[in-house]
């Protein structure tokens, strides 16, 4: 109780000090939100310039900041004139959401031509995006592909299947059936258990990619066995079929019936040269990630492109920029990743708990706060957490500021303010899932949970790290002559002594009289001096007698006395 009666005596003290604290919170959060500044500005189409393109970069993961960057600069370069806007990625993907909202944002160009130049990786999300664009050119060694939505634990179960994957073939089938490509293999980016087979018309020689069930009545034969391990929806059914192998379908027409046959070899412009086509092109077990080769073969890429030089002469550019993100953007990219989000956490414990075991207001204090301010500031500007996680985030420290200086006890106000608090924390990892109303929500696609689980990750390695840290400040720091001058060592009682306002009354075993009506706090005579006193459990009377039975500083306990004891 003497603990919290101190801190509580140098609470105003510290109240004073962090109002001071705050300026700094809110210019980083005001200079953090300029990043997603004109977000939903829509893009003002200007006359475009003929030969003028503008290189966008895109590369690392895609998240929200990325996508708020793309929309400047998509925008910036529309407003410079730009007939060709180029994006050179490499990229491994990201948010299923942030990829598919540049895809978005990319197929409303209507009037502007736009290429995805892949140097050299566009894989996951990436694919999304590229294939978004008009058109795809590749560097000659790269890749494209792989685009299956997978949680941190692997392949998404089986009643989340419809849910994660839904929204991803619907993007690929709008930008196949907008750009000519092959929808077939669109889902074989997605999708694992998609055996894709390439034939062409014996007469005609159009080439088309079926998959194994059409392949089979066009061109006969059977499908591939499927892969062991591998997901198969009839796998219960296969049990009960007291462990007999199907037959393989036979092909209801023969070969010349249809004029159908399996492509046997294709120009690969990267080796300048026919090679085998290997058979399926897409196994049951695999996903469709092509090189450059493959994907000028399969009618994704237009062409092999090494350089700017290459870029310039087969677009007929006279003058090209390249706009890169901007200082905050990349600072926000910077200041959401999870290393540097764990570090600002254990110097925000560190540093609250340094500011509460010494007196005033320090630097440990104003540290600590410019660090929450850094760790709420930098994933409201990239789009992981919005308004109420801040909410929650102040909320919870006012109830746990309540219960600690105010209220006797620990609580519902400490327990509540602490979920709040640890609630907000966690969800400014987590962006927000299409459709959602509600603050505080358990994720369901997969992108949102790999995120969750990188903040619990994150926040419990914080607290162990803190907890090290607390155990060294506390045997090592104040030995060392720099940080004792950071960190004040305790005062003596003899500094901290409270002078005492009753001049030597009202001390333990002191009778006196009571002036008015305890309630049970009131006022009482002992002898020339009126002091203010609390009842112990018990409202008293005015004029009844009361001796003090506990002094701590100013505050006096009395209790009544009967006639016998006075």
């Amino acid at each position: 109780m003497t603990d919290k009666m101190n801190s509580l005596m140098n609470l105003p003290g510290k109240i004073h000090g962090f109002g001071y604290a705050i300026v700094p919170i809110i210019a980083v959060l005001i200079c953090t939100h300029h990043v997603q500044g004109g977000a939903d500005e829509p893009i003002d189409i200007s006359q475009a310039k003929p030969g003028y393109a503008s290189v966008i970069t895109l590369q690392g993961e895609i998240t929200d900041v990325m996508v708020d960057s793309l929309r400047r600069r998509i925008d910036e370069a529309v407003q410079d004139g730009a007939s060709t806007i180029i994006f050179d990625m490499d990229t491994p993907g990201g948010l299923v959401t942030s990829s598919i909202a540049i895809g978005d944002m990319i197929r409303n160009l209507k009037d502007i031509k736009t290429v995805a130049w892949v140097n050299p990786n566009a894989h996951s999300g990436g694919s999304i995006v590229a294939v978004a664009c008009d058109e795809i050119v590749m560097a000659r060694s790269s890749r494209i592909g792989d685009s299956q939505v997978i949680t941190m634990e692997g392949a998404i179960p089986k009643e989340m299947q419809a849910k994660a994957y839904t929204p991803v073939l619907a993007d690929f089938r709008a930008s196949s059936r907008l750009n000519g490509y092959s929808q077939v293999l669109s889902e074989a980016f997605v999708l694992p258990d998609r055996e894709v087979w390439w034939i062409e018309h014996k007469l005609s020689g159009d080439r088309k990619f079926v998959f194994a069930e059409d392949k089979i009545k066009l061109v006969g034969g059977e499908a591939s066995p499927r892969a062991t391990g591998a997901e198969d929806e009839s796998d219960e059914t296969d049990e009960k079929s007291d462990d007999k192998p199907k037959p393989a379908p036979e092909s209801p027409r023969s070969l010349d019936s249809y004029g159908w046959q399996l492509v046997e070899t294709y120009y690969d412009a990267v080796m300048e040269m026919d090679v085998d086509t290997i058979q399926p092109v897409v196994r049951n077990d695999q996903l469709l990630e092509m090189s450059a080769g493959e994907a000028q073969a399969y009618g994704f890429s237009k062409g092999v492109v090494a350089n700017e030089k290459e870029l310039r002469t087969r677009y007929d550019i006279t003058e090209l920029t390249r706009l890169v993100p901007s200082w905050s953007e990349a600072l926000a990219y910077w200041l959401t990743s999870m290393y540097v989000r764990g570090f600002l956490m254990v110097i925000i414990m560190l540093g609250a708990y340094v500011e509460f075991h010494t007196p005033g207001v320090g630097v440990p204090g104003l540290v600590a706060l410019i660090s929450l301010g850094v760790f709420v500031g930098a994933p409201y500007a990239a789009g992981l957490a919005n308004i109420w996680e801040i909410v929650f985030i102040g909320a919870g420290i006012i109830l746990i500021a309540l219960e600690v200086f105010v209220i006797p006890g620990f609580g519902v106000p400490g327990i509540l303010g602490l979920f709040l608090l640890v609630a907000g924390l966690l969800f400014t990892f987590v962006p927000d899932e299409p459709g959602r109303l509600i603050p505080l929500y358990i994720p369901e696609l997969p992108s949102t949970m790999k995120w969750l689980s990188q903040a619990i990750i994150t926040m419990v390695s914080s607290m162990i790290a803190s907890l090290i840290g607390i155990v060294i400040l506390q045997k090592y720091l104040p030995r060392i002559p720099m940080f004792g001058r950071l960190i004040p060592a305790n005062p003596m009682p003899s500094e901290v002594q409270i002078q005492d306002a009753y001049r030597g009354a009202a001390r333990v075993g002191d009778i006196g009289m009571t002036e008015t009506t305890l309630r049970p706090a009131g006022k009482a005579r002992f002898g020339g001096m009126v002091v203010d006193v609390v009842a112990q459990g018990e409202f008293v009377e005015p004029n009844t007698k009361v001796q003090v039975v506990e002094r701590r500083g100013n505050h006096v306990v009395v209790h009544p006395l009967d006639d016998s004891q006075a």
